[in-house]
């Protein structure tokens, strides 16, 4: 059987969630299934009409709680929102072992690396479940040992110009 493909979306630039989106939208077109699962994105997408408008082919979910930001969390809410987090990482696992979907979008699952709620290993083991399920990560932050699990990386960088030289 063959492997599903793995992106990843990283930089410090905007736009990362919306070409996993965009992607998402894409396999939709062609009759895939596509599951996004976000991760400390406050309220995120989750009050989207639009994108609970794209069910049964696109399904967005949803662990946290919080509508605030993780950050600026009181540290028994941080507690309960990991709790939450690793209830999304379980069922992302689930999808992928049942095959549940083509595509599997874990938007922002970077970020839980960086702030240390899962390790390296625990989104290598993760990973290693996905069959031919092609999945897409983002987050800011990339370390090497992940980027050497992707068959892709896209950086997505912000470029600022304050003025053009004369031409």
């Amino acid at each position: 059987m063959e492997k599903g493909m793995i992106h990843i979306y990283t930089g410090d630039g905007r736009g990362k969630s919306p070409a996993a989106l965009g992607r998402a939208l894409q396999a939709a077109a062609s009759g895939e299934q596509v599951v996004i699962i976000q991760f400390l994105k406050g309220k995120g997408l989750d009050d989207s009409e639009f994108v609970r408008r794209l069910e049964p082919e696109i399904k967005l979910f949803r662990f946290e709680k919080s509508d605030e930001i993780y950050e600026e969390l009181p540290e028994q809410k941080k507690a309960e929102e990991i709790m939450n987090i690793r209830n999304g990482m379980n069922f992302a696992k689930k999808v992928l072992t049942t095959g549940e979907c083509n595509l599997l979008i874990l938007d922002e699952v970077l970020g839980l690396l960086d702030k240390s709620i899962i390790e390296t290993e625990d989104l290598k083991t993760l990973l290693e479940s996905r069959g031919d399920t092609n999945v897409i990560l983002t987050g800011i932050a990339l370390n090497d040992e992940v980027c050497m699990l992707a068959d892709e990386v896209s950086k997505i960088e912000t470029l600022k110009f304050k003025t053009f030289p004369a031409g």
